[in-house]
């Protein structure tokens, strides 16, 4: 659809069809297309008058003399099917539907859209909307966009794609008062025909978009997501999404420990990491996190150099940079002796440097500092505070002069140099100006959303680094139902390679105490029933039994209880009891957007309680599963706290992808399945406990 959608966002000639005076939408396209020097003819469509907006107006599409390349279509709702029909007729094959009223309003106007949906397909039309504002493609200055657009309209590197109509303009507005250039603004409206994965698609391939920011209020074909993000990453075009909403978790009705785990919020957190798109919450954060990304591009790594003239400055991006993840290392001792010889005696040369207030008496501290600290061999990257003048000064060529030299260090630093102002204020006409003139960089609007946005780009260069494509795993012939406990799952993790503790199924206290005999003391001995899950709430699990008295007891009493609990499929899983290492859960949960999810953390009874997880989706891979268990709170029991054995993650994480194979091989039959705990000893790892439940 790549073609159709860059003819869409790049007609010729456009015509209004419902054009009016009465309309605020119609005057505003129309004043917009004019103002921003739309190259080609803008024709007026309405039956009734033969002039709107001081112009002639065609009765029809049919009576226009010329081609027509997109119709902006302001019709009444019912009158939309005739319009896109007359327009077939004539070989328009692009439209923009601003008119509502379609599946948003209930079942009548649903029937419409879908009535929309099929003529579009049969006759291969491209149609944004309907119930949207239209589109701004800045880079090319076409603008049939039905509200107001601030002048002079700013182009620039950035595409935003907006799943609202109502926040496109507050959108648009911020990215120019903050000087943040947009290459292509679409407002999608109701998605009928058009995407939003159509849209990133164009993007993708388009030149003058170097980052794409997204407004998301649901992904609706997540796989087609994930294709076209992927696509976005190999480009080195980063994705900037802030999501809004969530859905109802069928994963919270699975017997599984796991569904506490895995919320709607952080299965999209984890499918946005897997996929390199960088997720913000506000708007601000989208559009300076995408401004900084088209600024300064890939970060080679996270460790951090600033250079301020504010000591309080240096403290707020100290905090930040922790809270981040990026590192800010000493100097290296020629960068510290080369600073000695440039800032005042009373400067303390350290990281954050703070060059003082001294800046003011000379203009050339901040930039010559920049240039040293950017030489330091222990530097990824340097970040420097600096703002754009709000105010002209008395002789305003000596302000272009310093930042256009400042501007050549940045250009020829042999690092990223990221600009980051003080607060996000609007750039003044001076300060736009003086940013012209000197060919100054993008300044991120305030310290607070600028270390945001850095720490963002540090995530993305690293996720952009490692990103590997998985194969999916070969279906597997396994079928069940309803839940299958501790004997049933094991066996079938066994079966597949995944190394499970030896246990017998025991129907009575005499074959209980025999198994014990075989395994040797101590045992655990287990609750066993059909669809029983939790067996701990109940009392079902017995540990630490050192002798044939403690075993026969046991079983007696977990069979009465299940008894009591009218319970079918009594008897009860006689174990080798193990002791020492670390307990881990591995789970896996189907999620209504995402699919299978994987849920890696801190295992055993606690689990709930603890609550410390990693999420991946699946198809996952050994890399992605170290990356995870290095996310856990409790990593450092698996590196051997305290002087404890450290585990073999290379073999913890082999067992970890043989679960996900396993998982993902029985596809949409599965509910849910879950190894709680999955013991990790060294380099032994092995399922104590499993609990598989069907779709």
């Amino acid at each position: 659809m790549t073609a159709a959608v860059r003819a869409l966002f790049n007609p010729r000639s456009i015509a209004l069809v419902g054009a009016t005076d009465k309309s605020g939408w119609s005057s505003a396209t129309f004043q917009n297309l004019r103002n921003n020097a739309f190259q080609g003819p803008v024709y007026l469509v309405n039956p009734r008058t033969e002039e709107v907006h001081g112009e002639h107006a065609y009765p029809s599409l049919s009576a226009i003399p010329e081609r027509v390349d997109l119709a902006y279509v302001m019709v009444p709702t019912h009158a939309l099917v005739p319009v896109l029909r007359e327009g077939a007729e004539l070989g328009i094959r692009g439209y923009v539907v601003l008119t509502a009223g379609f599946g948003e309003t209930g079942a009548e106007g649903l029937r419409l859209e879908h009535e929309v949906a099929e003529f579009a397909r049969e006759h291969q039309l491209t149609v944004l909307g309907p119930n949207g504002n239209g589109y701004i493609n800045a880079a090319a200055g076409i603008t049939p966009y039905g509200l107001p657009i601030p002048t002079p309209l700013l182009s620039g590197p950035i595409g935003v794609v907006l799943q609202s109509g109502a926040l496109a303009s507050a959108v648009l507005n911020f990215s120019q008062a903050r000087n943040v250039g947009i290459s292509l603004l679409t407002a999608m409206g109701n998605e009928t025909v058009l995407s939003v994965t159509d849209v990133i698609d164009y993007l993708v391939d388009d030149p003058a978009t170097k980052v794409i920011a997204l407004f998301l209020e649901q992904i609706r074909r997540p796989d087609e997501f994930a294709r076209v993000a992927r696509r976005a990453a190999r480009a080195g075009k980063p994705i900037v999404a802030l999501k809004i909403g969530s859905s109802e978790l069928a994963s919270h009705t699975a017997q599984a420990h796991t569904g506490a785990l895995v919320g709607d919020d952080a299965v999209v957190d984890a499918a946005f990491r897997q996929l390199g798109v960088i997720r913000v919450r506000s708007l601000e954060d989208l559009i300076i996190t995408a401004g900084m990304l088209a600024s300064v591009g890939r970060l080679p790594g996270r460790r951090i150099g600033v250079v301020t003239p504010s000591g309080g400055a240096s403290e707020i991006i100290a905090d930040r940079a922790a809270e981040e993840g990026l590192e800010l290392p000493g100097f290296a001792p020629e960068t510290v002796a080369r600073l000695k010889e440039i800032v005042p005696e009373f400067a303390t040369v350290q990281n954050p440097l703070d060059v003082t207030g001294y800046v003011l008496i000379d203009r050339t501290l901040l930039g010559r500092a920049l240039e040293v600290v950017a030489d330091d061999p222990g530097i990824d990257a340097v970040l420097l505070l600096a703002d754009l003048p709000r105010v002209a000064p008395p002789n305003p060529e000596l302000s272009i002069q310093a930042f256009q030299a400042n501007a050549r260090r940045i250009r020829n630093a042999p690092r990223p140099v990221a600009v980051v102002g003080n607060v996000c204020a609007d750039v003044s006409e001076f300060g736009r100006m003086i940013q012209q003139k000197s060919d100054f960089p993008y300044v991120a609007g305030g310290i607070e959303h600028g270390m945001s946005a850095l720490g963002a780009a540090a995530r993305w260069s690293e996720s952009f680094l490692s990103d590997v494509d998985i194969p999916d795993p070969e279906p597997l012939d396994v079928r069940g139902s309803g839940i299958w406990a501790e004997h049933r799952a094991a066996a079938l993790l066994a079966e597949h390679g995944i190394p499970v503790v030896p246990a017998e199924l025991a129907v009575d206290a005499d074959a209980a105490v025999a198994a014990a005999e075989r395994f040797g003391y101590p045992v655990v001995l287990k609750a066993v029933a059909d669809g029983l899950g939790h067996k701990s709430d109940i009392g079902g699990v017995r540990l630490g039994l050192s002798g044939p008295e403690d075993v026969r007891r046991a079983h007696d009493e977990v069979c009465a209880t299940l008894r009591e609990r009218a319970a079918s499929g009594i008897s009860t899983l006689v174990q080798p009891q193990r002791s020492g290492g670390v307990e881990l859960l591995v789970g896996v949960v189907r999620d209504p957007v995402w699919g299978l999810t994987m849920a890696i953390g801190l295992g055993g009874v606690w689990v709930e309680v603890l609550r410390d997880s990693a999420l991946r989706l699946l198809p996952v891979d050994r890399h992605q599963v170290r990356q995870a268990l290095g996310e856990l709170r409790g990593a450092p029991l698996l590196r051997g706290a305290r002087g404890a054995k450290p585990a073999d993650l290379d073999a913890v994480a082999d067992v970890v992808v043989r679960i996900g194979q396993l998982a993902a091989g029985i596809g949409e039959r599965l509910e849910s399945l879950e190894v709680n705990p999955l013991l990790v000893d060294g380099n032994r790892v092995e399922a104590l406990d499993a609990l598989i439940t069907w779709h």
